[in-house]
């Protein structure tokens, strides 16, 4: 749909227009309820130990001091939830407290549900643990290098948790035939996602043994199966609410402990528990952007083309798997989808640390190769004294084309992109391999720039640098974590006698604004205001599964969701209105039911029928008219009006011949 404007060749009425979110009355005064606002009676508050080293077994835990302080109502362990989980089925290795071993400065050990906080918190502090402290492993290369002591027993041996080794074409051979060679080695820090919001989690088992969780989550779904696993539970007794997100970037994708903990106190004492986590906590809690070392090996033609690439990753995964294996693939796997890329390796490696876990923060896996790729090509350009950004441009990838790695591209717009980057910036002007043009060349080795002052002239002894760097990610998750065939996104749409639409589905605004989205799609194909819909998500009760709002995948699956589920209620209401206002229809003998005909009709997209109008205009059926439009069916052009006679031209696939 170019510009917004088409839609069929009829112009957008809601979609790409300026419409506030339909959320931001309520955002803006206050009224949105996050997790950390819910409040129940009889509420308890509950508070986590954590460990204060970053490797050692727990030998034991004296509990004594603190159950005798009043006020509080129950302390669990690790012995309490002895069953593991994990967000991918292959790394299943956290336990909501730990049994025998703490990973990382911050594992939780013991949890305290308390009459309020104040008590929670000197309850905590009265836990006695005692620990043996084990050989600590803070970096890549100590996970590389040291097999003993293992932070897990599996994965791919010693401190190793993953392994990858891909080869994409005759990569020697692409070597061979260049003319330059270029090897790189980058490191990328890693850094954490910092939504302004907490997590926060309030849990509530009923009378009826079922239990219900509000929680700051992004994948409420599988905070469900997780809650099921764990707690033993059948699935159908838990419901999982994910309350509106103050911000989450991939840090709220995973199952968190706090999630299970709450859920098992508030089993054990019958009264809703509430945690909300400290700014510190969130920190401990981590799953942000991995520290990746990366080696680069790249073969160009003078022209700048890439013959053959190699691409190695080390990716520091802190203490636990969290999404780490489909982060390792990720470092390798979009370096061929800008440009072209005809043979491309890479070997990836993933180790444990004792440090929090790294997960799944915006883009995870991409960002890191990405600076160290487009860093490696300027460095290209200027050993072959090319234009970074026309070298860029010479070689992108081919739209619908297939990667070397089989990755499939769809349109590409990012030619265009690049050609209003170098106009808008005055690219040709300002950039020079030695500096602007109206700066003298290198400054002296040795020599601080606040030792130059200014040049002769006035002229500034430095200057804003300007550079070019181009990135792509994928749109939508193509597989769901757990492999099946059913579908990933689901929308369903409830119509009631008052004229009321609400739209329910599984996924979860994260401030990203899917749930004007919804909105807004449903409102354009069934020609009614976004601001008269209700909007109902994430709710596993109530609402069809979506596995969450991760990999820029909520418009794309849930959009395209609410367009099948809009469309059929359209056709839904169309044939319900035309049966209902018809009077009198004329039909061969021996063909089929109006309704049939009408659903014929609507898949086939024929014109279906003529109207004879009589009595005033019907604001029903100026409606249906609209739809029919939209159908491409036939009407006149004057506006459909209450008929008394319908004739109905059947399509040549439907047509029965009347008996003799």
């Amino acid at each position: 749909m170019p510009d917004n404007k088409q839609n069929n060749g009829k112009p957008l009425k809601v979609v790409g227009k300026p419409f506030r979110k339909v959320d931001a009355r309520a955002k803006c005064t206050g009224q949105t309820k996050f997790a950390d606002d819910i409040f129940l009676p009889r509420m308890l508050y509950c508070k986590i130990l954590r460990s204060h080293l970053p490797h050692a077994h727990v030998k034991n835990i004296d509990l004594s001091k603190a159950l005798g302080l009043p006020g509080v109502i129950a302390i669990i362990t690790g012995k309490d939830l002895p069953i593991p989980y994990g967000i991918l089925p292959v790394s299943q290795d956290e336990h909501a407290l730990c049994i025998d071993k703490v990973r990382f400065i911050g594992d939780p050990v013991a949890a305290v549900a308390a009459i309020d906080e104040d008590v929670a918190f000197d309850a905590m502090n009265l836990i006695e643990v005692e620990y043996e402290p084990l050989q600590t492993i803070s970096s890549i290369e100590e996970g590389v290098m040291i097999d003993e002591p293992r932070i897990h027993e599996y994965g791919d041996g010693g401190n190793v948790h993953k392994k990858v080794s891909l080869e994409f074409g005759e990569v020697e051979a692409g070597f061979a035939e260049a003319d330059l060679i270029r090897e790189d080695i980058f490191f990328y820090e890693g850094n954490t996602h910092l939504p302004m919001e907490q997590h926060a989690a309030v849990a509530h088992f009923d009378s009826d043994e079922k239990l219900t969780l509000w929680s700051s989550t992004q994948t409420p779904h599988y905070v469900h199966r997780a809650l099921a696993k764990v707690l033993e539970m059948p699935a159908s007794h838990i419901r999982v609410i994910a309350t509106p997100n103050g911000g989450g970037f991939g840090g709220k994708s995973d199952p968190f402990n706090h999630e299970v903990i709450v859920s098992k106190l508030a089993m054990i004492t019958g009264r809703p528990v509430k945690c909300t986590l400290t700014r510190e906590e969130v920190f401990y809690c981590h799953r942000g952007r991995h520290p990746v070392l990366m080696h680069v090996k790249t073969a160009v033609k003078k022209d700048g083309a890439i013959t053959a690439m190699h691409f190695k990753s080390f990716l520091d995964g802190g203490a636990y798997g969290s999404y780490g294996v489909a982060s390792t693939f990720y470092t390798g796997a979009l370096q061929t989808v800008t440009y072209d890329v005809p043979r491309y390796k890479f070997d990836g490696l993933r180790v444990f640390t004792n440090k929090p876990p790294c997960g799944p923060k915006r883009g995870h896996g991409t960002p890191q190769p990405r600076y160290a790729l487009e860093v490696h090509l300027d460095k290209i350009a200027e050993q072959l004294n090319l234009d970074p950004a026309e070298m860029r441009k010479r070689h992108l990838v081919k739209p619908y084309s297939v990667t070397a790695n089989y990755l499939r591209i769809g349109s590409m717009g990012l030619g265009a992109c690049i050609d209003k980057v170098v106009e808008g910036s005055d690219w040709k002007n300002k950039f020079s391999w030695n500096g602007y043009a109206d700066v003298s060349p290198a400054i002296p080795t040795g020599v601080r720039y606040s030792d130059l002052g200014e040049r002769a002239g006035g002229t500034p002894a430095y200057r804003k640098g300007i550079g070019i760097a181009c990135s792509s990610y994928i749109c939508g998750a193509g597989l769901p974590i757990y492999w099946n065939n059913m579908p990933q996104s689901g929308v369903q749409l409830r119509l009631d006698r008052q004229g009321g639409v609400c739209v329910m589905c599984g996924s979860i605004d994260i401030g990203q604004g899917s749930d004007s989205i919804l909105a807004y799609i449903v409102a354009e194909i069934l020609g009614i205001d976004p601001f008269d819909i209700r909007v109902v998500t994430a709710d596993t009760d109530l609402t069809p599964v979506d596995l969450g709002s991760y990999s820029s995948r909520v418009t794309l699956m849930t959009g395209n969701a609410a367009i099948q589920a809009a469309e059929r209620a359209r056709e839904l209401l169309t044939i319900a209105t035309a049966e209902s206002r018809s009077k009198t229809f004329r039909l061969p003998k021996g063909a089929p039911s109006t309704s049939k005909i009408l659903r014929q009709a609507f898949r086939l997209r024929k014109p279906w029928c003529w109207l004879n109008q009589s009595s005033a205009p019907s604001e029903p059926w100026a409606r249906t008219r609209r739809r029919a439009r939209r159908a491409n069916t036939k009407a006149p052009a004057s506006g459909l009006r209450r008929p008394t006679v319908i004739r109905l031209r059947l399509p040549k696939s439907m047509s029965t011949k009347a008996p003799a």
